[in-house]
């Protein structure tokens, strides 16, 4: 089995996650999903909203929602993860109910604004939402 790697989930208010796992899975800006295991080769991206799981080396898995920032995976043993987030959710810290009311909420300025800004908003209001939905493993509509 391979070597478990250092992950590290860091919001500037406070260290989200920090712990060993096997695996990384979350959404690159413009590259989809993507995996990391031990050994990977070094990489830097930026990370769009998304359900990011850790799959630790208990075999539980850690889902949570990565609102934007940046991935750093270090070269070397062991492989060390920095997942860098304006704000990110572990699944059970999110309130789903909110999350719903939220999705709902920018679907309907998606439907009726005009305002450009306006706009912008609600379409990434409506990617955190789905993200945390997503992370806590509720169904939606989009």
């Amino acid at each position: 089995m391979a070597e478990p790697m250092q992950i590290d989930l860091v919001s500037p208010e406070e260290v989200v996650f920090s712990g060993e796992a096997n695996m990384v899975i979350t959404r690159t800006d413009g590259g989809g999903e993507i995996a990391f295991q031990s050994g990977h080769a070094p990489f830097v991206g930026a990370l769009v909203e998304n359900h990011t799981r850790i799959y630790l080396t208990d075999g539980k898995i850690q889902d949570i929602a990565v609102h934007r920032g940046f991935i750093e995976v270090s070269g070397g043993s062991p492989t060390r993860i920095s997942l860098l987030s304006d704000k990110a959710e572990l699944a059970e810290d999110i309130d789903v109910e909110q999350a719903k009311a939220d999705l709902e909420r920018h679907e309907l300025t998606l439907k009726t604004e005009e305002v450009e800004a306006n706009i912008a908003d609600a379409v990434a209001g409506k990617a955190r939402a789905i993200a945390r939905l997503k992370a806590t493993g509720t169904g939606f509509t989009a």
